[in-house]
C-alpha cells in the first residue's frame, strides 16, 4: 500500500501583506530556504497596486481644467487608468514628482496663480502625515492646494480576503508599518475571529525568518494558534497615539474601490466635512465612472494571494519593468517587481 504523506506536506500558504515585507522576502532569498510545500504569497499591501483605474482617470481629468497642476509620488506616474497613465499625457509643468506631502506645499507657494492638487495615495502608514499636512493647509494655507485622496484601510481588505473561500490562507504576516501606526491589537482579529496564526515582524532577513517559522510552528500544531508581536521595538499594542489622532481628526470612512478587486465596504479614508473645501472632488466635477476593461494583467489574482507572480504567463515575457502591463510590476513595492528584480528561479 502506498504510504500517505504527512498532513503538513500539503501546500502551506502564508501571506505577507506589507510591500516592504514583499521586498525583504524577495531580496533575502528566504523563499528558497523554506520547505517546498511552503508557499509565500503577497497581499494587497502595495498602495499603488490597489489604486483604482477611476482614480487615475480622475487625476487626468483635472488637467483639462485651466491652471491645474498635479503633485504626485513617482510610482504613480506609470500606472494606467482606463486608457492612459499620467506619464503618457504629461505636458511641461503640469505634473510634478514630490517625495512628501510637504513638498506639495512648497510647490503651491511656488505657483500661487495655479491650483495644485496633491494625489494622496496610501494606507494608514501615510494617512497621518497627509492628515497633518491637510490640517496645516486648512489652518495656514496656501489656499491654492487641494487633495485628491485614494487612502485605503487595511482591516477591511484583510477581512475581504479571509472571508472569501477562494483565498485559502494558512497564516498571515501582518503589515509592520501599518501596525506601527494602529498597534498590534488592530490585527488580533485575524486570530480571534478567523482562527489563523498571525505575526507582526520586522523587515530584516532574520526578522522575516523568525516570523515565517513562528507561523509554521502554529500551522504544524507545535504551538497554539495565536497572534504574536515579534516587532515590539517599533510596534506597541495600542500603536502611535499622535498618528491615530491625525487620522481620527481629518478622515472618515466610506466604501472604496480597489483595482482588480472592486468595491470593499468601509475601506476608504476620505476627508471629513470640516476639511472638504480642500477636497479636489468637491472643487471640480471629477468623473468617478467605473469602466470595466479586459486586461491580460493578473495583478488582481496576485494581490489576493491566489497566484504568485511567476504563475502569470505574462511575467518576465511581455511584462517587465521596462514594459509593465500592470501596477504590480511598476511599483517598487509590487510583488511582480520584487520577484523580477531579486530572482525568478523557482525550484
Amino acid at each position: 500500500m502506498m504510504k500517505m504523506k504527512p498532513e503538513i506536506e500539503k501546500t502551506v500558504r502564508i501571506m505577507e501583506v506589507c510591500g516592504t515585507h514583499t521586498q525583504a522576502i524577495a531580496k533575502s532569498g528566504i523563499r528558497y530556504l523554506l520547505p517546498k510545500h511552503v508557499k509565500l504569497l503577497s497581499g494587497p499591501g502595495c498602495p499603488v497596486c490597489v489604486t483604482h483605474e477611476s482614480y487615475i482617470d480622475g487625476a487626468i481629468d483635472l488637467l483639462s481644467y485651466q491652471n491645474v497642476i498635479l503633485a504626485t509620488f513617482g510610482d504613480m506616474l506609470k500606472v494606467k487608468g482606463t486608457y492612459a497613465s499620467l506619464s503618457e499625457i504629461k505636458r511641461k509643468d503640469t505634473i510634478f514628482t514630490v517625495y512628501s506631502p510637504e513638498d506639495a506645499i512648497t510647490l503651491a507657494r511656488k505657483y500661487p496663480h495655479k491650483t495644485v492638487v496633491f494625489l494622496a495615495v496610501g494606507f494608514e502608514t501615510t494617512a497621518p502625515i497627509i492628515g497633518a499636512t491637510i490640517k496645516n493647509v486648512f489652518e495656514q494655507g496656501p489656499e491654492n492646494l487641494l487633495f485628491l485622496t485614494a487612502l485605503k484601510r487595511m482591516e477591511p481588505i484583510l477581512r475581504f480576503i479571509l472571508e472569501n473561500e477562494e483565498n485559502r490562507i494558512d497564516g498571515l504576516i501582518c503589515p509592520g508599518h501599518v501596525a506601527s501606526v494602529l498597534g498590534g491589537d488592530a490585527f488580533r482579529f485575524v486570530t480571534e475571529e478567523f482562527n489563523l496564526p498571525a505575526v507582526v515582524c520586522g523587515f530584516q532577513g532574520e526578522d522575516m525568518k523568525k516570523g515565517v517559522y513562528s507561523l509554521l510552528d502554529q500551522i504544524e500544531g507545535k504551538q497554539p494558534v495565536t497572534f504574536l508581536n515579534l516587532y515590539p521595538n517599533c510596534v506597541r499594542n495600542q500603536g502611535n497615539p499622535l498618528a491615530k489622532e491625525f487620522i481620527n481628526e481629518v478622515y472618515e470612512t466610506e466604501d472604496g474601490f480597489w483595482r482588480g478587486i472592486g468595491e470593499v465596504g468601509d475601506s476608504a479614508l476620505v476627508l471629513k466635512e470640516k476639511y472638504q473645501r480642500l477636497d479636489a472632488k468637491k472643487r471640480f466635477p471629477i468623473s468617478e465612472k467605473i469602466t470595466l476593461k479586459p486586461s491580460v494583467c493578473q495583478c488582481s489574482e496576485i494581490i489576493l494571494g491566489r497566484k504568485a507572480p511567476y504563475e502569470c504567463s505574462q511575467f518576465g515575457v511581455n511584462c517587465t519593468p521596462e514594459n509593465p502591463l500592470g501596477p504590480c510590476m511598476i511599483s517598487s513595492e509590487g510583488a511582480c517587481s520584487a520577484h523580477y528584480k531579486y530572482g525568478r528561479v523557482i525550484f
